[in-house]
C-alpha cells in the first residue's frame, strides 16, 4: 500500500448523512473478486442519470471541486459491509474521508486498503463544509503521525483518533502480511534468546 504520513489538498464536499454502501457502490458491481475498474463505478447512480448521462448537479461532476480528500456528512459507510465500497473510493483517487461518525465494518475495511477515515465533531465538520462553501479551493492538512486534521486558512484544526496498529501500517504503507515480514527478524532474535537460556537442572533446585 502507498503510505500515508500527511496529506494537504484540497477536497470535494458530499454534504449527505446517511451514506450507506449500496450508494458508494452499487451492488450489480460487485460481482469482480479485484479492485480494478471500481473507481469508474464510485457513487454511480448519483453520478450519471438513468441514460448514462452525467448528473450536473452531482459534486463529483462540478470542475470546482477536486482534491484527494472527501468530506462526507455524518454515518458515512452503513449499511451492508461490502469491502468494494473502500475499493471504489480509493480507486477514484480519494486517499481520506472526513466525517462526523463512520460505520465501524466500513472504517475498518478503509483502514484496511490505504484509505484513511477522519472522524471529526459534528461541530468541526460543519467548519470544514462553510470553509469549502466559501472556497472551493480551499486546502485542508491531514497530519496522520500527530492525528490532526488542519484549515490551512484559518488554521483551526482538531485531533483525532485512530487504532495505533492501524496508524502504524498507514504510515509504513503496510498491510498485514507486510507488518508480520517487518518482524521477521525480532521474532528471529526473540526466539533465539530463548534457544540460548539454558534450563535449570534438578539438582539446583
Amino acid at each position: 500500500m502507498e503510505k500515508f504520513i500527511t496529506l494537504t489538498d484540497t477536497a470535494v464536499p458530499l454534504d449527505d448523512e446517511n451514506v450507506d454502501t449500496d450508494q458508494i457502490i452499487p451492488a450489480r458491481f460487485l460481482k469482480a473478486t479485484d479492485k480494478a475498474g471500481f473507481g469508474e463505478n464510485l457513487f454511480k447512480d448519483w453520478r450519471f442519470d438513468k441514460n448514462g448521462d452525467p448528473n450536473k448537479d452531482f459534486v463529483l461532476n462540478q470542475d470546482k471541486y477536486s482534491g484527494s480528500i472527501l468530506i462526507a456528512g455524518n454515518n458515512f459507510g452503513c449499511g451492508s459491509s461490502r469491502e468494494h465500497a473502500a475499493w471504489a473510493i480509493r480507486a477514484y483517487g480519494f486517499k481520506a474521508v472526513v466525517s462526523s461518525y463512520f460505520a465501524d465494518i466500513f472504517k475498518g475495511n478503509a483502514l484496511n486498503n490505504g484509505l484513511l477515515p477522519v472522524q471529526v465533531s459534528p461541530d468541526f465538520l460543519h467548519k470544514l463544509f462553510i470553509a469549502i462553501e466559501k472556497d472551493p479551493e480551499e486546502n485542508f492538512s491531514i497530519d496522520l503521525e500527530n492525528q490532526f486534521i488542519n484549515i490551512e486558512s484559518s488554521s483551526e484544526k482538531e485531533h483525532f483518533d485512530i487504532d495505533p496498529y492501524k496508524k502504524t501500517c498507514l504510515i509504513n504503507g503496510y498491510d498485514d502480511i507486510d507488518y508480520l515480514t517487518s518482524k521477521v527478524q525480532a521474532i528471529k532474535k526473540f526466539e533465539q534468546k530463548r534457544k540460548d537460556i539454558k534450563p535449570v537442572s534438578q539438582e539446583t533446585l
